[in-house]
This record gives structure tokens, sequence and C-alpha cells, in this order.
């Protein structure tokens, strides 16, 4: 795990002294070493920040280059299959040097081209520079676990793990994009190719890049596709749980392997209990951990998860979460290259803070909500979309129905979806609506659902539009990169066996959307998984994981920091008299993910010194 950094034009050399610092504004995903590569005439330079996980010799140094000289590699990520890889490109007579997985993904690009992305299983962000054709070559990983932020413009490309490292050099602007912040105030966080600043981009997960420097000409496409049932006749769901259990034990061995001590997550749900079985089957040694909540009963599972590693057999480490962890916040957002809502960014951190004390890696049960369908939102999704077969999104009932239904009307969330124009996908998990946001930001309000629309495009059965929806943007764009930037801030890798390329098309290629969930009942697959290998005890239809009492915490000892916060995040960005219209609602409402979401933006916007064109 590591970061990566690159600056290529056509015009101007690049200046290695800026290159090194842009470079080690991301040292914590890079502690072990450093390197930096520059082309003869200065006008390419890469550079890496070490965090050795395979290979812990010199061997594993980047930027690497090519046997032949002609190519140089810097890479973040792991390549679970690498050992595989490496005997198939021996058999095609290739010799390695070292035991890392970056010379085996640079001998694969040399042997297949952009084809060998099709072999590779893991998490990964990767560009390989062509000395001989001046042109690079980078790509993404298909979940987008591994971030890779870039700009285009004044013929060169700049691009890097973490936003903050391109916003190192002296002539970037900071320009908030009011398309992206939109997104943002719409679900919470910024999907995809978008980014808070205009003239930035992400490349997507799923996507390769091609960057010619004589032409000044970029290319983004995908290479991989998320699959979708054929539909037909579903396969009978002892017969996919047979099929299904040797992909993960296949996932969880494979993400154990590392030269370094490998621990697991256990908060206690479903997908992590899943992952720490799993490993104890297949590993003699695992050592889990967890946080839990004394104050907060209802959000302390650490009791389950305690009673379960016992059971396995595991090493177990706790941690005790408290409320002053508010102090927390403003570092936290200066990590999160893009203002991010998810409360859960806090356990998250803490957690690898405690794990990082005793290992470099750990595994956690990320993606098992969106490909095996968790969420209650999903089963919603179904209901709404028959009762909108009557037709009532059709009459523009949506904007009065806001006005006369009161926030803390029981019902209102539901009343809005039958009538909304927009597809309940789009609207069961929504911030804020149209309407308030149009007072915050103006016209641009309603791109978001315009946008997320389009990524639904092809796929007419609400649950399986719903996950696909998810897949592509809730989780990529806000649950990986809460685990990456929050993990990486402690210099710990995390791993997600639920997002093995395997596991990804089996659930979405193999399993019908009412195998994966049907009505109340959720996650059919892994729960019958569980019946397998979990304690009779277990509960899997309990549903947790590392989230926290933020309501509580919000009337208690973080009011005031984080109502102040949110009430100045008109200062540049958003309307003030609209914010202050937003956050005057009835008290009897939980806006605590409203206030929370602002306070976030408004410490973004001072950490990165954004303002609004």
């Amino acid at each position: 795990m590591c970061g990566i950094v690159g600056y290529l034009s056509s015009r101007a050399p690049v200046s290695m002294h800026q290159l090194v610092s842009m470079r080690d504004t991301m040292a914590h995903r890079g502690p072990d070493g450093e390197g930096i590569w520059h082309s003869d005439d200065g006008l390419v330079g890469l550079g890496h920040r070490r965090l050795a996980i395979v290979d812990l010799s010199a061997g594993g140094h980047q930027p690497m280059p090519s046997h032949d000289g002609r190519l140089v590699i810097t890479y973040n990520g792991e390549i679970y299959n690498h050992h595989e890889l490496r005997e198939t490109l021996r058999e095609l007579g290739w010799a390695f040097r070292s035991t890392s997985d970056t010379e085996v993904l640079l001998a694969a690009y040399q042997q297949w081209g952009e084809a060998a992305l099709d072999r590779l299983s893991g998490m990964f962000a990767f560009a390989i520079y062509d000395r001989e054709a001046r042109k690079l070559f980078a790509a993404r990983d298909r979940a987008g676990e591994k971030p890779f932020f870039y700009r285009h413009a004044d013929r060169r490309l700049i691009f890097a793990s973490e936003l903050k490292a391109i916003l190192a050099h002296p002539e970037m602007p900071r320009k908030a994009d009011p398309i992206a912040l939109d997104h943002f105030l719409a679900y919470g966080y910024v999907p995809r190719e978008l980014c808070m600043l205009t003239g930035y981009a992400k490349l997507p997960a799923g996507h390769k890049l091609r960057y010619d420097i004589a032409a000044d000409r970029l290319e983004v496409e995908p290479y991989w596709h998320l699959p979708q049932w054929k539909g037909g006749v579903a396969e009978p769901m002892e017969a996919l749980l047979d099929a299904f259990e040797p992909l993960f034990d296949t996932a969880v061995r494979r993400q154990l392997d590392a030269d370094v001590p490998v621990a697991v997550l256990l908060s206690g749900g479903l997908d992590s209990s899943l992952v720490a079985a799993t490993a104890a089957r297949v590993s003699s040694k695992v050592t889990t951990f967890t946080i839990g909540f004394p104050d907060h009963p209802g959000f302390d599972e650490s009791p389950i998860a305690r009673r379960l590693a016992g059971e396995l057999g595991t090493e177990h480490v706790e941690l005790s979460a408290e409320a002053d962890t508010a102090d927390l916040l403003p570092s936290l957002a200066a990590q999160f290259d893009e203002p991010i809502s998810d409360s859960s960014m806090i356990p998250t951190f803490l957690v690898s803070r405690l794990v990082r004390s005793k290992a470099r890696v750990a595994l956690g049960g990320d993606g098992g909500d969106e490909l095996f369908g968790g969420y209650r939102q999903y089963g919603w999704a179904q209901r709404i979309a028959r009762f909108r077969r009557l037709g009532l999104h059709h009459l523009g009932m949506s904007g009065p129905a806001a006005k006369l239904l009161p926030y803390g009307f029981p019902l209102r969330k539901m009343a809005l979806r039958l009538v909304d124009p927009y597809d309940p996908a789009l609207t069961v998990s929504r911030l804020a609506e149209p309407r308030q946001r149009r007072a915050l930001i103006g016209d641009t309000a309603g791109a978001a659902e315009h946008y997320r629309a389009a990524l639904m495009a092809g796929r007419h059965e609400p649950r399986d539009r719903a996950m696909a929806l998810d897949f592509q943007t809730y989780m990529c764009d806000d649950i990986l990169v809460k685990v990456d930037r929050a993990s990486m801030l402690t210099s710990l890798e995390l791993r997600a066996p639920l997002l093995d390329p395997a596991i990804i098309e089996f659930a979405f290629g193999r399993l019908a959307p009412h195998q994966r969930t049907d009505g109340n009942r959720r996650k059919l697959l892994l729960r019958s998984l569980a019946r397998r290998r979990l304690p009779d005890w277990f509960d899997s239809h309990r549903k947790q994981g590392f989230s926290i009492p933020l309501a509580a915490w919000l009337r208690g000892p973080w009011a005031s920091l984080l109502e102040d916060l949110a009430a100045g995040a008109g200062d540049g960005l958003l309307d003030p008299a609209g914010v202050r219209h937003f956050l005057r609602q009835d008290k009897s409402v939980n806006m605590a993910q409203q206030v929370y979401a602002l306070a976030m933006l408004e410490m973004w916007r001072r950490e990165y010194r954004v303002t609004m064109e």
C-alpha cells in the first residue's frame, strides 16, 4: 500500500523539489520508503511513498523500471493473485529479480498490454510510463478501492493518490465545482469522475487512462462493466452457496498473504464475522479487533464480537470510543480530499490506529451490503416501485407535497417518494431534497439525481437498480474512501475479501435479485453461509457495524462545535440565508446527519482554502 504521484508535460520541466514536496504530503501512505524518477529531458517525473507489505527488501522499491528500462511504474495496491501470475509469466520466459507484486504487474503489462487488466485480482491504482512512446497508461481496480486523482490542463497531466498532493503544486486553483457540491449536499459524498474542485477529476473504478504527451491527448474509458443477471430460471440456492464457498475461501486466503502481520476487523456484524470465521478456517493464527461504545449500549457490539472471537479461537483486542473524539474531526477533514458526511470515519480511524500498533494489514467486511442486498432501502425500492405504477410521480406533485408535509411527519419520506419524479433508488438515501439544495446553491440543484439515473440505465428490476447504483457510487466514493483515507492516515492497509472480482461477478451475474434480498429478508446467501460457519446463537439479522451514536453526541459534547461549523458553511460556498433556513427545522426532527454534513463541508473548505467560482 502506497502513495503515488506523477507530472507529465510537453513544455515545462518538472521541478524535482516540487515533486518531492507533492509526494511527501502523502508520507502517511508510505512511511517505509520513498522514490523519485524523472526523464532525461525533465518533462516527466514519477514519485512514490512505500508501505512495505510484500517483499520488504529493496527489490520492491518504486518507481520501478522494467528489465529493459523502457517502462517505469508507480503503483499503489496489492495484486492478490501475483503468485499465480508469476508462475504463468515464468512459463512464458520471464525472469524476476524480486518477490514483489509490483514486478509481476509490470511484466504482465509488458506481456499482455492493456489486456493484463483482465487477469488482475486485487485493489490497485497504477501508472506506467513508456519512455520510447512518451505515453502514460494508468488504471484503477474494479471496485475503486484505491484512489486516483488527476488534473489535465495547460498541456500537462498531474496525478496522485490524494488530491492534497496535486494541490501542493503552487499553481493549482482551488475553486469549488457547483455540480459536485450538489452531489455532496444530496448524498454526502462526490461520486465517480466528479471532483469537488473545478478542473480536477477522479479516474472512475474499473477504468483505464491513456495520455500522449506530444499530442496532449487524454483518453479515459472503462475496461470492465458491472455484470447483470440475465434472467430466466434462478439457480437453486443450495447450489449457489456450494459454488460461492470456494470463491470466498480463496479470496480470504489470498488476502491473508503478506510478509507482515495481518489482522481482521470484527464489528460483530454478519460480513466481518464471516470474514473472521473464514480466516480462522484457512489460517492457524488470526488476531481480531473491535471498537465499543460502553456508554451507548445500542451501538456497542463489542460483547458479541468478544464472544465470537472466543469461539473462533482468535486473539482478540478491543478499543472503547468516547465522545471527546470530536477533537479528531479537523484532522480527519484534512485527510479526506473531498468532504464526506460519513461519521463512521471516526471509529474506522480509531480501530485502524489500534490495529496498526500490532499489524500492518487488516481484513474487513466492506462490500457485503452492496453486493448481497444488505440495506433496508432495497426492499423499500421494490415496494415503492409497485405503488408508483399508479403514476402519481408524473403529476408534478413533489414540490407542493414537500411544502405541505412538515418535517417530522411520520410518513413524509414515504409520501414524497411516491410523488417524486425521480426513481426511488435515487431518493431513499438523500440528505437534502432538490428544493432545499436550490435554496443553498441555486439552479444546479437536481444535477445529482439526473447523473445517477444515467448509471442505472438498462437495469429494470428495482432492487438490482438500487444495488448497482450503490456499488458504483455509495460503496466506492463513501465507504471505500472512508476506509482508505482513515486507515492510511495510520499507515494501515485495509483489505476487503468480499470485493474480490470473482465475488463481484458472482453476486451481480449469477444471483437473481430476489436471491440477494426479498422484502424484509436481506443478504440471503450470506445468511445461508452463516448457518454453515457461525455459531447457532449468532444473530445474522442484526446490523450495526462500525457506526457511532451521532445524534446523542450532537446533543452533548459535539453540539457547539458542529452547529457553529454548520452555520458557517455558507461562507463562500452556500447561500447564508439558505443555510440558516435549512438549520431552522423543527427541533423534534433529527437533523444530526445534515448538521454533520454541513460541518464537515465547512472544515474541508477551511483546510483546503476553497472558494466558489
